[in-house]
C-alpha cells in the first residue's frame, strides 16, 4: 500500500508505529504539522508546552520513566532546548527519545538558518537525516531504536523541503498502534541527578557510547555507498541526495543517513574508490571539514554556495560548467512582501505607537511584520521573549525615550513572562504591549495557555493576564486590558501608562481575523 505524506505526515506516521507514548512540542515552521498530526492518533498524549525547554524536559521526563517520547521543534527552538539537551545527553535515556530539529536553510520563515548538525556534534549525541517522506517515516522508527540501544536521545533533522513536500510512502498495511513502554520509573540517582560527582562519571559513559556509534554507523544500512561512474562521486545526505541524484544519476554517491556520527571506515572507502570526491550539502561544510580532518582529499564549498539551499541546478551547472538559464515568463508577476492581514485588529497600535515616536522593540510572530510599510515601526526583533528583554536595555541607555516592547500572547507565554518578572525586579520604566490575538497565528493557528484549550480541542484553564501582572509586582495602576477595535481605549491607555514612569503592562485583545472565520465556519 503505497500513501503521498508530507515529510511531517510521515514522521507523525512512523512515532505511532513505533509505539510513542508522549509527544510534546512548540509550534514552528517548518515543523508544527508534525504534533498536529500525531495529535490526531487519540492513543497518544500530545501537547502544545510552552516552550522548548518545557517540551524537551517533559518528553525526557516521559523516557526516564519508560514511554517513548517524541520532541519537536524547528532549529532555533534547539536554541531554548540546548539547557537540558546537553545534560540530557549525559543522562541518557530509559524509553526512546527522539528530539526533531527541522531546519530551515534559506530562512523561508526564520531569522537565521543555523546548522544544528552542529548541535549533534556538539552535545554527543546521533543525528539521522531523511532524504524524503519514505525515509522521514522509517528513519524515526529506527532513531527510537538506536536511543535505546546506545542510552542516548537522537536527533531527527528534516530539512523544510522534507517537512513539507509530499512524496510515496511505502506502508506494507494499515498502521496498528501498540503502545512501547520499558516499565516504570526506577530510582538510579547516579545516572538521573546530575550533580558534578555523578555527572563526570556519565561523561566517561558518553565519549564511550559515541565511539560505539562511530565503529557502528559503518555497519548501519542507512548510510550506503551507491557506487556508478567512479571518475566522480559524490558525499551528501537528505534533500541534497535527492538534487545530486536528478542532477548526476550516473555518478558514484555516497549516502549518509546517520549525519553524526560520521562512519569513517565507509568513507575511507568511497574516497579511496572513486577518482574525484565533491561533498554537497546545505549551510556549514560540516561533512566536508570532517571528512578532510580525516585526512582525505574531497571539495565541497568551494563549488557549492554556504548560505541558502541547494537545488538540481547547483549539482547540474557544476558538471557541466554552464550556467543554469532560467525560463523566462512573458507576464511579470508583481512582488507580494508579507505583510500583517488587511484588517487585523491590531494596526490601530502600531499607527499609535509610529505617532507618538516610541522606540518599539519587537518580536517574533505575526507582530514582526510592523516593521514593513505602511507601519516600519518595529525597531528591533531578536528571538522569542527579547522584545521585552532588549527594550530593558535601550531603556537603560536611553532613558529620556520612550521605550515600548510588542510581543503577541504565544510569544509572551513562551519566553515573555521571565523578562517581565525581570523588568519588574530591577523597576525598569518600558511599556510592554501583549497583542493577544487568542491563537499562535503565524505558524498556523494553534492554541496556547491564554486562550483556554489544548492541543485536541479541549478546554483548560486560561492564564489571567490581571493575575499575572499583580504577581509579577505591577500595581494596577500600571495594568490596563483593552479592546483592540477600540482605538481611542487603546490610544488613551498608551497615554495613561506612560504617564506614570513605571514598568507597564497594556493586554490588547483582538481575535486573529483568519481564526476568527475558522472558528465561526466550524473548520
Amino acid at each position: 500500500m503505497k500513501k503521498m505524506l508530507s515529510g511531517n505526515e510521515a514522521i507523525a506516521l512512523g512515532a505511532y508505529e513505533a509505539g510513542v507514548g508522549v509527544g510534546v512540542g512548540y509550534p514552528g515552521t517548518p515543523s508544527t504539522e508534525i504534533l498536529e498530526t500525531l495529535s490526531k492518533y487519540k492513543e497518544v498524549y500530545t501537547e502544545w508546552s510552552v516552550n522548548e525547554k518545557v517540551a524537551l524536559e517533559v518528553g525526557f521526563g516521559a523516557a526516564i520513566a519508560g514511554k517513548r517520547a517524541l520532541v519537536t521543534m524547528k532549529h532555533v527552538g534547539v536554541n531554548v532546548a540546548a539547557d537540558p539537551l546537553f545534560t540530557a545527553a549525559y543522562i541518557g535515556v530509559k524509553g526512546g527519545l527522539v528530539i526533531i530539529s527541522a531546519d530551515d536553510p534559506n530562512m523561508h520563515s526564520s531569522q537565521n538558518e543555523q546548522d544544528n548538525r552542529n548541535y549533534a556534534y556538539a552535545a554527543k549525541i546521533p543525528m539521522l537525516e531523511p532524504s524524503d517522506s519514505d525515509e522521514a517515516r522509517r528513519f524515526v522508527k529506527l532513531a527510537f531504536e538506536i536511543s535505546e540501544k546506545y542510552d542516548t536521545p537522537v536527533f531527527l533533522r528534516p530539512t523544510t523541503r522534507v517537512c513539507h513536500s509530499y512524496s510515496v510512502v511505502d506502508i506494507e498495511k494499515e498502521p496498528a498502534y501498540k503502545q512501547f513502554n520499558m516499565g516504570s520509573f526506577e530510582r538510579d540517582q547516579k545516572k538521573f541527578v546530575m550533580i558534578p560527582a555523578y555527572a563526570r562519571s556519565r561523561h566517561v559513559i558518553v565519549e564511550e557510547r559515541e565511539t560505539k556509534l562511530k565503529n557502528d554507523a559503518d555497519k548501519m544500512d542507512i548510510n550506503k555507498i551507491e557506487y556508478g561512474d567512479k571518475k566522480i562521486g559524490f558525499i551528501t545526505s537528505g534533500i541534497s541526495y535527492s538534487y545530486v541524484k536528478e542532477a548526476a544519476p550516473k555518478a558514484s554517491v555516497l549516502k549518509l543517513g546517520m549525519v553524526y556520527p560520521l562512519p569513517e571506515k565507509l568513507i575511507r572507502e568511497f574516497v579511496g574508490s572513486v577518482d574525484k570526491v565533491y561533498v554537497v550539502e546545505e549551510l556549514e561544510p560540516f561533512f566536508e571539514m570532517r571528512i578532510k580532518a580525516m585526512g582525505l582529499e574531497v571539495e565541497g564549498k568551494k563549488y557549492f554556495p554556504l548560505l541558502g539551499e541547494l537545488s538540481p541546478d547547483n549539482i547540474s551547472e557544476f558538471i557541466s560548467g554552464k550556467k543554469h538559464t532560467p525560463v523566462k515568463l512573458n507576464t511579470a508577476i508583481p512582488p507580494r512582501p508579507p505583510a500583517l492581514c488587511t484588517g487585523c485588529p491590531h494596526s490601530f497600535v502600531y499607527n499609535i505607537l509610529k505617532e507618538k515616536n516610541f522606540i518599539v522593540s519587537g518580536d517574533i510572530g505575526c507582530y514582526t511584520l510592523g516593521v514593513l510599510p505602511p507601519y516600519s515601526v518595529i525597531d528591533t526583533c531578536v528571538d522569542m521573549g527579547a522584545s521585552i528583554t532588549v527594550a530593558q536595555g535601550i531603556e537603560l541607555s536611553n532613558p529620556d525615550k520612550k521605550v515600548a516592547a510588542v510581543i503577541g500572547d504565544s510569544t509572551f507565554a513562551h519566553s515573555g513572562i521571565t523578562g517581565l518578572i525581570n523588568a519588574a525586579y530591577n523597576k525598569r520604566n518600558i511599556l510592554v504591549i501583549v497583542l493577544d490575538n487568542s491563537i499562535t497565528a503565524m505558524t498556523g493557528m494553534q492554541p496556547n495557555p491564554f486562550n483556554g484549550e489544548t492541543i485536541t480541542g479541549d478546554k483548560t484553564v486560561q492564564v489571567d493576564y490581571a493575575h499575572l501582572a499583580k504577581a509579577v509586582g505591577i500595581e494596577d495602576n500600571n495594568f490596563r486590558e483593552v479592546n483592540a477595535y477600540k482605538p481611542i481605549e487603546v490610544e488613551a491607555a498608551i497615554d495613561h501608562l506612560t504617564s506614570t514612569g513605571k514598568l507597564s503592562l497594556l493586554v490588547v485583545k483582538g481575535i486573529c481575523i483568519i481564526y476568527n472565520k475558522k472558528k465561526n465556519k466550524g473548520t
